[in-house]
This record gives C-alpha cells, sequence and structure tokens, in this order.
C-alpha cells in the first residue's frame, strides 16, 4: 500500500518535470504539432510519460519493494517497441498499416492464451490493436487523452486488484499517476501534447491490462466490460470512420470530425470538452468496474452501449465538413469562367485562344497576356489622346482575390 502511493507519487512528480524539461528540446528540434494554425505544441509529453512509467515501475520491480512478475516484464517490453513505433511516427510521416501491424504484433506476445485460449485470445489482440490505435485518435484536442487515460486507468487498477492481480494493478496506479503529470502541461491550452508516442503507449497498456483481468472469465460478459471501460475511445472511432464514410472520404485522412471537434462546434470550450468527455469516460468506466465486480447485473453495460450509440447518432448531424467541391465530368476541376476582352467587350473561352461571339474570321486572341505591358503608345479613350507610357495593370483593374489560409 505505501509503495503504490510513494510509486504514484513518483510518477507523477517525475512525469512533470520531464514534460517540461524536454518542450524546450522538442521546440528546437521541431518536434511538435501544429493545433490551431499557429500553435505549435510539442510532442514531448508522450516521452514523458512512457519514461516516467517504465522507470518507476522497473525500479520497484529490480529493488524487490513490488515484485510485477515475468509477465508485466514482457507486457513493458511489448508496450515500449509501441511507444518506439509511435515515435517514429511522430518524426516520419508513417503508413497507418504499420501501426496497425506493429501494434498487433506487440499484442500478440503479451496476450493470455492460456485463461482465453486461442480463439478468444485472436479477438483480444484485435482489440487491444483497436484501443491502442484509438486512444491515438483521442489525441485530438487539449486535455482529452489524458483524462479519458486516466479514468480507464484507475478502472483497470480497480478490476485487476479484485482478481488479485497485483502486478497490473500496481503498473495501472503508475501509468495513471503518470498521465496526471503530464495533464498540468496538457489541460487547455496545452503546452506539450501525448503525440502517437505517449498515445498508443497509454492505449495499448490500458488494453491489455483489461483483457489481464477478464482473462479466464465468461467471454459476453467480458466483452461487455471491456467496452465499457473503453467505450469513450470506442465512440470517437466509431463516429470518425461512420462520418468519413457518410461523407466519401478518405477514412485515414484527418479531419475534424472528432467529438472534441464536434462539441466545440456546439458552443463549448475547450476546458468544457475535457471535463464533460472525462464525464462521460468515468460513467463507462464505473459501469465496468461494477459489473466486473458484480455489484451490478451485467446486462447494465447495455446502458453504456445505449448511450455512446445516441452521442454518435447525434454528433453525426453536427456539420464538420466544407461544401464538396464541384468536380467536372471526368473528376477534373470544373473550367474557370470566360473572360472578356476590356477593349471590346467580347468573351474569350478558359481554353481556347478564339473569342466567343466576335465576327467570322476575326483574328485569334491570346488569353493570358503579360504580366507588364510594354511602354508604347496607349490610347485613352476619355480624351482620344495617344500618350507614350506603361498601361494600367490588370493587377489594379482587376478584382481583388483573396486566397483562403
Amino acid at each position: 500500500m505505501l509503495y503504490g502511493i510513494a510509486a504514484a507519487t513518483t510518477a507523477l512528480f517525475l512525469a512533470a518535470v520531464l514534460a517540461a524539461l524536454l518542450r524546450v528540446p522538442a521546440l528546437r528540434l521541431g518536434f511538435v504539432e501544429r493545433r490551431q494554425r499557429q500553435r505549435r505544441v510539442p510532442l514531448s509529453g508522450g516521452i514523458a510519460v512512457v519514461l516516467a512509467t517504465c522507470l518507476v515501475a522497473i525500479a520497484g520491480d529490480r529493488w524487490g519493494i513490488a515484485p510485477l512478475g515475468d509477465d508485466i516484464g514482457v507486457l513493458l517490453i511489448a508496450a515500449g517497441a509501441v511507444a518506439g513505433l509511435g515515435l517514429v511516427a511522430d518524426v516520419w510521416r508513417l503508413k497507418a498499416r504499420l501501426l496497425v501491424l506493429g501494434t498487433a504484433v506487440a499484442a500478440a506476445f503479451v496476450v493470455p492464451y492460456g485463461d482465453t485460449g486461442v480463439l478468444a485470445g485472436a479477438v483480444a489482440v484485435g482489440w487491444i490493436t483497436f484501443v491502442a490505435l484509438a486512444f491515438r485518435s483521442l489525441d485530438h484536442a487539449d486535455g482529452v487523452a489524458g483524462t479519458v487515460g486516466v479514468v480507464t486507468a484507475f478502472g483497470a487498477a480497480a478490476c485487476a486488484a479484485v482478481e488479485v492481480l497485483d502486478g497490473p494493478a500496481v503498473l495501472m496506479s503508475v501509468l495513471a499517476a503518470a498521465l496526471t503529470g503530464f495533464l498540468m502541461h496538457n489541460w487547455p491550452p496545452a503546452r506539450v501534447a501525448l503525440g502517437s508516442c505517449g498515445s498508443l503507449f497509454a492505449g495499448f497498456l490500458l488494453a491489455t491490462a483489461a483483457v489481464t483481468a477478464r482473462a479466464g472469465g465468461d467471454e459476453a460478459e467480458g466483452a461487455g466490460v471491456l467496452f465499457a471501460l473503453t467505450a469513450v475511445a470506442a465512440a470517437d472511432a466509431v463516429l470518425v470512420a461512420v462520418a468519413r464514410r457518410l461523407a466519401g472520404r478518405p477514412l485515414l485522412r484527418g479531419g475534424p470530425d472528432h467529438l472534441a471537434h464536434r462539441l466545440r462546434r456546439l458552443g463549448l470550450t475547450p476546458q468544457g470538452v475535457a471535463v464533460l468527455i472525462g464525464a462521460a469516460a468515468f460513467s463507462g468506466v464505473l459501469v465496468g468496474t461494477l459489473a466486473h465486480t458484480g455489484w451490478v447485473d451485467a446486462q447494465a453495460v447495455w446502458w453504456v452501449a445505449g448511450g455512446a450509440l445516441v452521442v454518435v447518432l447525434g454528433l453525426l448531424r453536427v456539420p464538420v465538413y466544407g461544401p464538396p467541391r464541384a468536380r467536372g465530368p471526368y473528376g477534373a476541376a470544373p473550367a474557370r469562367a470566360g473572360r472578356r476582352d476590356p477593349r471590346a467587350g467580347a468573351r474569350f473561352g478558359p481554353r481556347s485562344g478564339s473569342r466567343q461571339g466576335a465576327r467570322p474570321g476575326a483574328r485569334r486572341a491570346a488569353v493570358y497576356g503579360p504580366r507588364r505591358q510594354s511602354e508604347s503608345a496607349v490610347e485613352h479613350p476619355e480624351t482620344g489622346d495617344r500618350r507614350v507610357g506603361r498601361g494600367a495593370s490588370s493587377q489594379v483593374n482587376g478584382s481583388l482575390r483573396v486566397r483562403n489560409g
């Protein structure tokens, strides 16, 4: 008990200090994520969470204060590999299929097949991969991923403690403390962010601990508990997938279509969004924990599923995409409207150099004139005089065009 409190306190302060110390080097190296156009958010928070969690857990195991066991050692190695893969994705552009494949391979080494069986173990591998990537998707707004991660970690720790799994329980407590220290710098307006490194690491540990706590129990009830513990992350992933499918957008293309983005369009402040999503996560985790311990009937998880479905269907009606750009018959952008000759009033086609509506046999004119007119005789229609000088620039006479962005 005393070690758990000391370990959590150490992880909290270590994560907070590391996040602050790594912020300046991340800014200088350009290891940042741009949010709200010009604001640059360093991705050093994920590295701080990974280092704080692993260092505190390994120190307790080495000193014999809280032996974690061989299974937790393998779990930390696999989670560290997933974090390294996420760090590569933060530094360079990494295809999503490589993230999925790497996370699935790491999950295959930590699933307790002796308790779950081969078939259920394969499903658990898919679930761990899905939750890890869903937590990566939650890092789209300030304070959201950290708040959901803290709440979920406490729920997973409680489920592990009920099953007398001291190693996963201690590890989840350390992770919750590290995420709390990270939140000191990530609360809106955020000064650091998790990035793929920290979000994949946290989601992988949380999903694996929940699967380990539920291994060997009823499969249908276990699936409901696992969903309740990670209902917010699952709802966000489903919302994004359905919205992009209905809009005809690529599934892997980013966009302002997540939970926090839609809630912001409804008028909530960034702090209000983080609190509301955290409260939703707490509700799901509470139901899942009570169902796992047997204090409530397992059918209560259906209320969580129904609430998540109502939220997804309701937020789908919030417009987040701009109007689609008109396309031509072959998928190309439509041609620009014709331009008129300022001297003769005749229209020129957008592609061809012929004058539309001109007399038959008239000479073809160029569509795009030079940017500067040579110093030659220019006739002024008001006076009829011909003066030598530079003609009026088309940039002065033409209408002003402003590019968005």
